[in-house]
């Protein structure tokens, strides 16, 4: 296993390829992987702050395209799931999710339920093209106010 992950790790790292692995990364952790995209994006501004807006929209991009993806894996378990029965506390999120509709993707950038958040909007069927733009708009605040917050606290 040594043997790819060290120049995988070469290849990403962040002063040689910048933009790019922070779009992969950033896409990556929006998956149902355990990963996650803020140390690279402050990483990338500390090294080069003058890209402080470039890094936000690219991490953004990356981040909605990842849960984008999610999205379609809720939707293609949707049968898979509905063959089993769901405990009351399950049937009370998915009616709240339900309630919501695609806003509750807003709250996609939260830690641990986000990324499975948008996976069950897409086995709800939710709007997928509202389902995004919530996220957008919610991962764009995540990292503006983590990333703007780190820079206040260890400069910039």
């Amino acid at each position: 296993m040594d043997a790819w992950l060290a120049p995988l790790l070469t290849w990403l790292a962040l002063p040689q390829y910048g933009l790019s692995s922070l779009f992969l990364v950033s896409f990556l952790s929006a998956t149902l992987l355990p990963l996650g995209s803020e140390p690279a994006v402050f990483g990338l501004v500390k090294l080069s702050p003058d890209l402080f807006w470039s890094i936000i929209a690219v991490a953004t991009v990356g981040n909605t395209l990842g849960g984008a993806v999610t999205w379609w894996m809720g939707l293609a378990s949707h049968k898979v799931v509905e063959r089993h029965q769901h405990s009351a506390h399950h049937l009370r999120a998915l009616g709240w999710l339900e309630k919501l509709g695609p806003k509750a993707c807003l709250l996609a950038w939260l830690p641990v339920v986000g990324d499975p958040l948008c996976a069950v909007a897409g086995w709800l069927k939710l709007p997928f093209w509202p389902c995004v733009i919530y996220m957008a708009i919610g991962k764009f605040a995540r990292y503006l106010t983590m990333t703007a917050a780190l820079v206040g606290v260890f400069g910039g």
